[in-house]
């Protein structure tokens, strides 16, 4: 399943991204990855999280981040939570690409058996209505 995390700046979306997190940890019988570009959650999120820093792998843009997202899953077969920060830094398109974007990855979480959520920096009424028939919000 993919769920979208949607808000304006400064609305509280990377701390319900950390608080999601670490919940999924404690309820995950496998591994727990949080993508975001920098490394500003290394002291919230808890250590049996695997963070990874987009720029220290070169990822941006959509079919970049998809295909970092599909490694992640075809390189582990125990990921059973992946949550990205920041999809917007990461993906300077913006909205542009996200309802193909969104639905390549519900795609790859049935296939993958992996919850996926994203946070997205945009008021709800930017948000495309297709993409809320295949994510789910929070």
């Amino acid at each position: 399943m993919v769920t979208l995390l949607i808000g304006k700046k400064g609305t509280g979306k990377t701390k319900k991204l950390i608080s999601l997190a670490n919940e999924a940890v404690a309820a995950s019988s496998g591994n727990v990855v949080v993508i975001e570009k920098g490394s500003k959650l290394t002291y919230d999120v808890t250590h049996k999280a695997r963070l990874i820093d987009t720029e220290q792998y070169l990822v941006e843009g959509y079919d970049m981040l998809f295909g970092f997202i599909s490694g992640i899953c075809a390189g582990n077969y125990d990921v059973t939570d992946i949550l990205v920060d920041s999809t917007f830094k990461i993906c300077p398109d913006a909205l542009e690409g996200l309802e193909n974007f969104t639905k390549k990855l519900q795609e790859l979480s049935e296939t993958s058996n992996t919850n996926i959520v994203l946070l997205i920096s945009a008021s709800e009424e930017d948000i495309p209505a297709s993409i809320n028939a295949v994510c789910q919000k929070v």
